[in-house]
């Protein structure tokens, strides 16, 4: 091994690559499935998060969890569809705590319908919950990161930001796509000033609706791992490492990504098969 120079960079401790002490972090859909994990991680690595929902008691949980366990978090009702909402959210956040570092856009609904009866209004509520929303507060969190010269924002996405997934997901399809565009376009707007764009694309990860439809018709599950060579659904929990990497300096070069979360199955060819002795993963 060769010995340092002064042209070699010290690589830092590693705690202080993902030490989110002094931040601020904004998640929507913090009282379930994965905006409640991410605002476990980002308090757990110190940051103060900030966590909306039209779920009161779901926030209210969540809140109890990261104070139990050290963490610092505030609970906001919130409902992302709302857009006029977003600028007082933000007017409080500054009177607050007078800064904001990280934005994580996780909540929205998504509406499932044939093609044949899928209506104009139902494509405009689709829309409306999962891109006019999330711009709302990537434009009020990103005038303020500019302002105060750095800060990191992740919208979360889906495998149907780049692919169709069918059965009836044409809306949701459609906005999903427009999250991702947005995500480029404001990463290319804003890079030079500071701030962080990306997306996390997930696979399907269970929650009470994904549990609801496997009861339903167990066959849709078998389908969905025939496609992911990981062996097995994801879990809330799965997003954690990507959120605090991304809300963090160690992601300082890191804008316009769409990164996918689905356990390999982008990287699978439609006729690929899952083989060998990885065929039964499930960790």
């Amino acid at each position: 091994m060769m010995p340092a120079t002064s042209r070699t960079p010290a690589v830092p401790a590693a705690v202080s690559l993902f030490d989110l002490t002094g931040k601020v972090a904004v998640v929507s859909g913090s009282a379930s499935g994965m905006g409640k994990a991410a605002s476990l991680a980002l308090a757990a690595h110190g940051a103060t998060v900030i966590m909306l929902d039209r779920n009161a008691a779901g926030l209210e949980v969540t809140a109890q969890e990261i104070a139990a366990a050290g963490g610092r978090a505030v609970a906001r009702v919130h409902d992302v569809a709302e857009v006029e909402e977003a600028g007082r959210l933000f007017t409080w956040i500054d009177g607050a705590f007078g800064r904001v570092d990280f934005l994580a856009n996780i909540a929205g609904e998504g509406i499932m319908t044939d093609p044949l009866d899928l209506t104009a209004a139902q494509i405009r509520t689709a829309l409306e919950n999962l891109v006019v929303g999330r711009y709302a507060l990537c434009r009020e969190a990103g005038s303020r990161m500019i302002r105060q010269g750095g800060g990191s924002i992740v919208n979360t996405g889906s495998l149907a930001s780049l692919t169709a997934l069918g059965r009836g997901h044409v809306a949701y399809s459609m906005a999903m796509g427009a999250v991702a565009q947005m995500t480029r376009e404001l990463s290319t707007e804003w890079a030079s000033r500071g701030v962080r764009v990306n997306a996390i694309l997930p696979a399907q990860v269970m929650n009470p609706g994904l549990a609801e439809r496997i009861a339903a018709d167990p066959s849709i599950e078998r389908t969905w791992l025939a496609g992911i060579p990981r062996g097995r659904l994801g879990r809330p929990e799965d997003i954690q490492g990507l959120i605090v990497l991304l809300a963090s300096d160690a992601s300082s070069w890191i804008t316009g990504a769409l990164i996918p979360m689905d356990g390999g199955n982008l990287a699978m060819n439609a006729g690929g098969s899952i083989g060998g002795a990885h065929a039964g993963a499930t960790r």
